[in-house]
């Protein structure tokens, strides 16, 4: 991690703002993120984190003689998505019941609901990361999540750490402020959804913090964001990204599908033991939006990915 990484300001927390939903909008449109502690249940974070955690020891991704819930990578283990490696234990993981039914936190849902002063639709397409330590290469770069997503730009993204995520473990970034830009060129890159943005002539502040387990923050589509390198010894990295949207917005198909496409929702729901979490938009008021001609644009124009023995 460089000496910038380290020193960057704190989140501001915002849980004196919950309920409020005057007040949630500002912070949000002045920032372009709200930063909460101790919001998202505990329990559920455990139960996730255990299920994911089980399926990597089974994977034989996690050292021998290790618990399987400290995440210590096993010697010589180094998996990056898209790497079919990676992929067939991805599939499994997606899977999981703890993991998709997480995404609906209550606590979490009725925040949204405050913030948008209308029902939250929680995107279906949800996410979680693996990052082995010390595979800076492949570190997420700086990003918006809008040209990956479409839809409505007022889609949002909560990003929660399976557990305790100092910086050094690879905790999330976030350019203060970045999202009033609008859409940015982008650039290959490698990491997570393959392309970056180059921040360096943008006027704002990276900022991030210390996660403890239950912590969280949600980011607008247009604000700029980027992982911390895991610099932890041994440590894998674990978090979830969950999206969510108001209801009455238009919605990019794609986020009801399940993450990659590899998999049909009835293979993902074969083993749940409740049908509660099951298909739960499909009696919504739902509207569809067509591709932002803007965001595949970009896209096209992306520059071709280097190879591996270039510097990056």
């Amino acid at each position: 991690m460089t000496s910038l990484e380290q020193d960057i300001p704190p989140f501001i927390v915002s849980n004196s703002a919950l309920g409020d939903s005057v007040e949630l909008k500002r912070r949000m449109a002045q920032d372009g993120y709200l930063f909460f502690k101790n919001l998202i249940s505990q329990e559920s974070i455990g139960r996730t984190r255990q299920e994911i955690t089980t399926l990597l020891q089974s994977a034989d991704w996690l050292k021998p003689g290790t618990a399987a819930l400290d995440a210590v990578a096993a010697p010589g283990a180094n998996y990056v998505e898209p790497a079919p490696d990676y992929m067939q234990v991805y599939s499994e993981l997606i899977k999981g019941e703890e993991f998709n039914r997480l995404a609906l936190d209550p606590n979490l849902v009725a925040m949204l609901d405050t913030l948008f002063g209308e029902p939250t639709l929680a995107h279906s397409r949800n996410i979680a990361r693996i990052i082995f330590p010390h595979n800076t290469l492949y570190t997420t770069p700086s990003h918006q999540d809008y040209i990956h997503i479409q839809g409505a730009m007022e889609t949002y993204t909560a990003w929660i750490p399976l557990g305790d995520c100092p910086k050094e473990l690879g905790s999330l970034a976030v350019l203060q402020g970045s999202h009033k830009t609008g859409l940015l060129p982008v650039e290959s890159a490698y990491g997570a959804g393959g392309l970056g943005i180059n921040t360096e002539s943008l006027p704002y502040t990276w900022i991030g913090s210390d996660f403890e387990r239950g912590d969280v923050v949600v980011f607008h589509s247009l604000t700029v964001h980027k992982a911390l390198p895991n610099l932890a010894d041994e440590q894998i990295r674990l978090s979830v990204d969950f999206r969510y949207q108001p209801l009455s917005h238009p919605i990019d198909k794609s986020s009801l599908m399940p993450h990659h496409s590899r998999l049909t929702w009835e293979e993902i729901y074969a083993n749940w033991k409740s049908d509660e979490a099951k298909y739960y938009w499909r009696d919504l008021p739902i509207r569809y939006a067509g591709h932002d001609p803007k965001a595949l644009e970009l896209r096209a124009s992306a520059n071709q990915p280097k190879k591996e023995t270039e510097t990056p």
